[in-house]
Parts: C-alpha cells; sequence; structure tokens
C-alpha cells in the first residue's frame, strides 16, 4: 500500500534522476556508460515534458515554470534506506529546476515542493508510475507505456492482473501493448540502423495484434520481417492500414500494388460495395447525422451481437470510419493525417 507521503521542500541538488525513467529509457540506451546528470536532461527534453502530452512540450512547461516561478504539482521522491533520494514521478520538473540553477537563472530554484515516501520497494513505486502515467493526467506516449509494461510483465516484479487493475482493468489493451512491444524489439529493431528506431511505428505494431492480421501475413507467404520493412518502407501509412492486410493480401491485384508501392493504392483496386448515387451525394455533416440515428436506433441484442463479433464485416467497417474520423478531427495515433 503506497502513503500519502510527507510535503517537504526539498533541495535539487540532494536529488538524483531516474536514468530507468521509461520516457527517456530508450534515448539513455544508446549509450553503454552510466548515463551523466546532462545527458539525462537532454533525454527528458527529447522525450518532451512530463505535464500533459497533448498540450505541454518540454519548452513549454520550462516556459510555464519560469512564467510562474516554480511548480503547482509537487514532485514524488523515494528516500532510501541510505538518506538519498531518487525522484520517481516528476523528472523533467527536477531536471529543469537544476538545469535553472546551473546557468544561474533569476529565481528561488534551490528547493522544489515534494511529497517523500521513505523507502518504497520496487512494487510502490511502480504502481505510482502506472497511476500517474497510465491511466493519470501525465500519460506517455504510447511505446514507453507498452515498454514499461514490457518489463514489468517479463520481469515479474508486479503480478499481471495486477498491471491490468492499475491501468484500469483493460486486460485486453494491456496484453496488445506487451504483444506489440515485444514483436517491434523482435523483428522491426534489427532492420534499422543504430539511432534511426522509429518509435511513432509503434501504433502499427498494436494493429498487428488485432485478431487474423497476422494469420493473414503467413497464409500469404510473409513473415514478421517481412512486416517490419512494410513499416520502415512506410508501405503501411498511416498505420490503421495494418489492418487491411488481409483483404490486400488475398485480392492478387491489390497484392502486387501494395508489394510495388503501398497499402493505400492497394486500397483503391478493391472493389468496394455500390453505394446509392445519394449516399454519394450527401455531405459529411448530413452522413454523420444519418449515421447517429441509425446508431441510437440500433436495438440492443443487435447492438450487443456487434460488440461480441468484433471480427464481423460491419464491425470492421464502423471500425475503420471511427479511425478516419479520428484522424480528421487530429486525434489519431502518431499525428496521422488523411492521404
Amino acid at each position: 500500500m503506497v502513503g500519502s507521503g510527507a510535503l517537504e521542500f526539498v533541495p535539487v541538488a540532494d536529488i538524483e534522476l531516474d536514468c530507468e525513467n521509461p520516457r527517456i529509457r530508450k534515448f539513455l540506451e544508446m549509450y553503454p556508460e552510466k548515463p551523466s546528470a546532462e545527458r539525462i536532461f537532454l533525454a527528458l527534453s527529447a522525450a518532451g515534458g512530463d505535464e500533459n502530452e497533448s498540450s505541454t512540450t518540454f519548452e513549454k512547461l520550462r516556459q510555464s515554470i519560469l512564467t510562474s516561478g516554480g511548480i503547482i504539482h509537487p514532485v514524488i521522491l523515494n528516500r532510501r534506506a541510505d538518506g538519498s533520494l531518487i525522484c520517481i514521478e516528476g523528472n523533467t520538473r527536477v531536471a529543469l529546476y537544476q538545469n535553472f540553477l546551473e546557468e544561474k537563472v533569476a529565481g528561488n530554484w534551490t528547493r522544489i515542493p515534494s511529497l517523500v515516501h521513505d523507502q518504497m520497494d520496487e512494487n510502490q513505486a511502480d504502481a505510482i508510475r502506472l497511476q500517474v502515467h497510465l491511466v493519470g493526467t501525465r500519460p506517455w506516449d504510447p511505446y514507453s507505456k507498452a515498454k514499461y509494461l514490457y518489463q514489468l510483465r517479463t520481469q515479474a516484479r508486479l503480478p499481471f492482473q495486477q498491471i491490468v487493475d492499475f491501468c484500469g482493468g483493460r486486460q485486453k489493451e494491456v496484453l496488445e501493448s506487451i504483444n506489440a512491444f515485444s514483436d517491434m524489439e523482435r523483428h522491426y529493431k534489427p532492420i534499422v540502423d543504430e539511432g534511426n528506431y522509429d518509435t511513432t511505428r509503434f501504433s502499427g505494431y498494436v494493429e498487428l495484434q488485432k485478431p487474423g492480421v497476422k494469420e493473414a501475413i503467413v497464409t500469404a507467404g510473409f513473415d514478421l520481417t517481412d512486416f517490419a520493412h512494410w513499416i520502415h518502407d512506410r508501405r503501411l501509412y498511416p498505420m490503421h492500414y495494418v489492418r487491411q492486410l488481409h483483404r490486400i493480401l488475398t485480392n492478387p491485384k491489390a497484392k502486387e500494388i501494395f508489394l510495388k508501392k503501398n497499402a493505400a493504392e492497394a486500397m483503391k483496386a478493391i472493389d468496394r460495395p455500390d453505394l446509392d448515387k445519394a449516399l454519394i451525394d450527401a455531405t459529411i455533416d448530413q452522413l454523420s447525422q444519418a449515421l447517429r440515428s441509425k446508431i441510437y436506433a440500433l436495438p440492443f441484442l443487435e447492438a450487443d451481437r456487434l460488440r461480441r463479433d468484433s471480427d464481423s464485416d460491419l464491425a470492421l467497417n464502423l471500425s475503420e470510419t471511427l479511425t478516419a474520423l479520428s484522424v480528421l478531427l487530429g486525434s489519431g495515433d502518431d499525428g496521422e493525417r488523411l492521404s
């Protein structure tokens, strides 16, 4: 059980930054030796701020702290048995305070408000990170979340069900995320040059976990190394085209176009169902209102059947529509845009 901690104003010089922080570990792993505080600071700036990933970058956080003269939310520290302090949550804010001191920036940056816990074990520290960054207000990017979940799972530091509970009980999503990270590390990492490991391709590996996708790849005579090359060569971009692989690879013409060009071009070769001219001529506003009305009027049993059969053509079509709407409204994964 994790307590609330004691609120203290701690000298920033006494705080050790956490080089195991999942947000920055992917940057620090390029260096075999123990990273310096300066290198951790640079990794944090490369990874972005630790406030709200949808609106706060590292630079915005820096300017906000400078303007306010300090932080609002305390960082979370763990006081070890030897009295040393390590930052569990809020590494970016601590690093900025330390940088302000080093650069002699005007202001009081000597001490930082902190919730200090005494001798937390790793499970308690993991519980805080999971609550803050997986279901809280300061989420990590999807790749960093998956990397952390994978480490917790494979190192058996937390039971799988406990990880799921901290993530809000979404067992399927947690398992997909862990498996996506594993597949990306095993098949994508070996084919890219060092330093060019693009974690924004992670959403493609999440899509790879959807029912039938791997089966379609293998059935067509390919493997996950081929898939890694398709991701790397941007044949599958935006990433939601991954879920169309079963249609592309079973259509000879579409398959040929895909292997020469990309999924977007391949999909144009797949016959679409005939649409009524009135539907074709309707505006997006009219179609959205009609779709909403149809959904609200859907009988309970039919809606329940649709939820249970997520692999049906209708469910897949609706999922594609949802993805297209998310991309159109700017909330698609990894900054994807309609092509």
